[in-house]
């Protein structure tokens, strides 16, 4: 599984960071590709001679120590990573990554990096407990930064409790794990809907809603992430594309539904994310409406339901559709799901702070036939993503990994 994977592994000033290199040791040997950072704090407890030795790789200390002129270290560093684990991370380190401070080799590569960073923090239990500390970690949680738990036990400082880091085998584990994930959705074919569309009463206005397409991203960026091949219909965002994913720009809900339904037969897994106009114009001005009369009295006309024609068309898929309240959100998600023939409703309350339009965090509850099958507290949209995926293929009885189940 981690043959050939390129991993960092960034060691923070911890006593703990002689567990690194027995890290660095088990993933030399599971075939990995490792490059190691130390912080100057690290280097007073461990050597990067030793890390050499252990790894065969590179191993970085000083952000300026530039040993290709083809490149800056730093950056080809970040470029080139699958994964990047931070363990030990220390209290310093946390806060330099949750407000962004890059003032060594360490922090500045975590800042370049798009590749997904582990996160194991140890640390005295006072410091771990610390507001600021677990403020820190909840921000980076919510940028969908991975944070390993800390285990309980016997500390250096003679404390006993929460905050020691992880016996290298449970931190090899967690890569792993992380990607395994990856064989989940391999072989699958996703489509996933994002933004909000845009109804046009003449060239230079339209009618439109506050949705940034951001869940929708989220999902297309975790549903490639475990291996899916996916395709993204997107209206009105402006977002950056994640890697790998097939993107489709539209802007009506017409042209919508028909790229929706050009892509449905062939699909495993739809997630309907994206805020569709309910009406329309009746008349489109083809010319800029020029002010006139002091009212512009609008005929509207229902838009086609995308989500209830692939609701009554399915047979193989299975069927996400999401629900955007400000009130009665169990009400509202059970009927959206019943007459839309929905798998599953995700519903939030877009007037609760954290859960809104345009934010990086939603909190949401799922709704199946049963009622709420699964409530998931503030996180990065990018968990909620993951989530949602792993329940989804849980109830669609899909084993992963390649599986095909129909």
């Amino acid at each position: 599984m981690l043959k050939g994977k390129r991993i960092i592994v960034g060691v923070s000033g911890g006593i703990a960071s002689y567990k690194a290199i027995t890290l660095c040791s088990l993933l030399y040997k599971a075939g990995a590709d490792v490059k190691v950072i130390l912080t100057e704090s690290a280097t007073k407890f461990v050597t990067p001679l030793t890390f050499q030795t252990i790894a065969r790789g590179n191993v970085y200390t000083d952000t300026f120590e530039e040993r290709d002129p083809k490149v800056i270290a730093h950056i080809d560093v970040a470029d080139h990573a699958d994964l990047v684990i931070v363990a030990p991370a220390t209290a310093n380190i946390i806060a330099k990554m949750a407000h962004g401070l890059a003032d060594d080799m360490l922090s500045t590569t975590l800042l370049a990096t798009t590749a997904p960073i582990l996160l194991s923090p140890a640390m005295n239990v006072h410091m771990l407990a610390h507001p600021a500390v677990q403020h820190n970690l909840r921000l980076l949680s919510e940028r969908g930064v991975q944070v390993i738990d800390p285990a309980e036990g016997q500390l250096a400082c003679g404390y006993t409790g929460k905050g020691r880091l992880p016996e290298p085998e449970q931190l090899l584990q967690a890569i792993e794990s992380y990607f395994s994930q990856h064989l989940l959705l391999r072989g699958r074919k996703v489509l996933i809907t994002a933004g909000g569309t845009r109804e046009r009463l003449d060239p230079v206005r339209y009618l439109g809603n506050d949705s940034s397409g951001k869940m929708g991203f989220a999902l297309a960026e975790a549903a490639v992430q475990m291996g899916a091949e996916v395709t993204l219909i997107a209206a009105a965002s402006s977002l950056p594309v994640p890697a790998g994913v097939h993107l489709v720009r539209v802007e009506s809900a017409q042209e919508m539904y028909g790229q929706v339904m050009q892509h449905f037969d062939q699909t495993d897994y739809v997630f309907k994310a994206a805020a569709v106009a309910d009406y329309r114009p009746v008349v489109r001005e083809m010319k800029k409406r020029k002010k006139g009369s002091e009212r512009w009295v609008i005929e509207l006309e229902r838009t086609t339901d995308i989500l209830e024609t692939i609701g009554k068309q399915k047979q193989h898929q299975f069927v996400v559709g999401f629900a955007a309240e400000t009130e009665a959100l169990e009400h509202y998600a059970m009927d959206k799901l019943r007459r839309k023939n929905c798998d599953l409703v995700v519903a939030n309350d877009v007037s609760q702070e954290g859960a809104g339009f345009n934010s990086d965090t939603n909190i949401v509850s799922i709704y199946g036939e049963e009622g709420c099958v699964l409530s998931l507290p503030m996180m990065s949209k990018l968990e909620v993503a993951r989530q949602l995926l792993k329940l989804a293929m849980i109830r669609k009885g899909d084993q992963g990994g390649g599986a095909h189940v129909r």
